[in-house]
């Protein structure tokens, strides 16, 4: 055999191992992206990250400015799940998105507000004012229960479309009289001299933030998903027993010192596993109540147009089934 042919026959029999090895090894597997704006309510899934707890279980965590954008990511499938209140669930399924909610992650217990600037004192001083707000469920949800409460409409102010990372600054400027806002920038504007003038205390149970997945994410990795619910779970369990070292580790991403993210945290109940398993498993679970009402409210507010009993097929009880307490 020519020396040539032997090069030839060699460079070809490389080829073919090259590819069996190929064929042998592992396939590329995408990561389980989860969004979420800066609430102190999604915290702990930010904890188990810094924890360590997902390492190995192929999660991203996906850091956003507002929720607007979580929302938008999600609508066209570059999310996998996000971090939403139940009411902007509510509006993704209206639109025809195709997903689920797994858990709740926290129930709003003061954290959410509407500040005004030092000279208004009281809601019914918000009439010919401009008032800033995110353009999404909860901020609309938001300003209506306070012109409810101060017996205005939409008609008496001027809306002003802020994202939640512009808040500070628009509020600082006096772009606006007032803002519909939360944490962290709920504290920003308090040391500024806002005054607050409602807040979600006054809601009980109606602002419930929730972990959704979309369809297909259910479908390939129920597994990994799993895994995040779990890791969130650890998170809790470390935030009560090393509660400085957990806040500290809290600090950056919140944008505030420790004392602050202390204060944050006791606006937000963090249901646990035992919790979870109470509110969305049963037959109807309690969180589909929560939501046929929600559904109601809002539609009576002209905030959604959704059949109410719509509402019993968004919950997925899946997880909370595996977490019995």
């Amino acid at each position: 055999m020519s020396r040539a042919l032997r090069f030839l026959c060699s460079c070809l029999a490389l080829v073919g191992l090259t590819a069996l090895l190929a064929g042998c090894g592992p396939r590329y597997q995408a990561p389980l992206t989860i969004g979420s704006n800066s609430w102190i309510g999604y915290e702990p899934l930010y904890l188990a990250r810094e924890l360590g707890y997902y390492d190995g279980h192929n999660l991203r965590l996906v850091e956003l400015g507002s929720t607007s954008q979580a929302l938008d990511a999600l609508r066209v499938g570059k999310l996998d799940m996000a971090g939403l209140t139940l009411d902007e669930a509510l509006l993704l399924i209206q639109e025809g998105v195709p997903l689920s909610v797994l858990w709740v992650l926290n129930i709003s217990a003061g954290g959410d507000v509407v500040i005004g600037q030092p000279h208004i004192t009281s809601l019914k001083q918000l009439r010919g004012k401009r008032i800033g707000v995110e353009q999404t469920a909860v901020g609309a949800y938001m300003l209506d229960a306070a012109l409810q409460r101060a017996q205005l409409t939409t008609k008496d102010i001027t809306i002003v479309p802020i994202p939640l990372d512009e808040h500070v600054a628009a509020w600082r400027n006096r772009s606006v009289d007032a803002v519909v806002t939360f944490e962290p920038a709920r504290q920003t504007l308090l040391r500024a001299g806002g005054t607050e003038l409602l807040n979600s205390r006054a809601l009980p149970g109606e602002i419930v933030d929730v972990l959704v997945a979309r369809q297909e994410a259910l479908a390939c990795c129920s597994e990994r998903i799993a895994a995040l619910i779990a890791g969130q779970q650890r998170a809790l369990v470390y935030l009560q027993e090393h509660r400085t070292d957990a806040l500290q580790r809290m600090v950056p991403r919140q944008g505030m010192p420790i004392d602050g993210v202390e204060q944050a945290l006791q606006g937000v109940e963090l249901p646990d596993a035992a919790a979870n398993h109470a509110l969305l498993t049963g037959n109807p679970a309690p969180l589909v109540h929560n939501a046929i009402h929600l559904a109601e409210v809002m539609n009576a507010r002209d905030l959604l147009r959704l059949a109410p009993e719509k509402a019993r097929h968004l919950i997925d009880p899946r997880f909370a089934q595996g977490q019995r307490p």
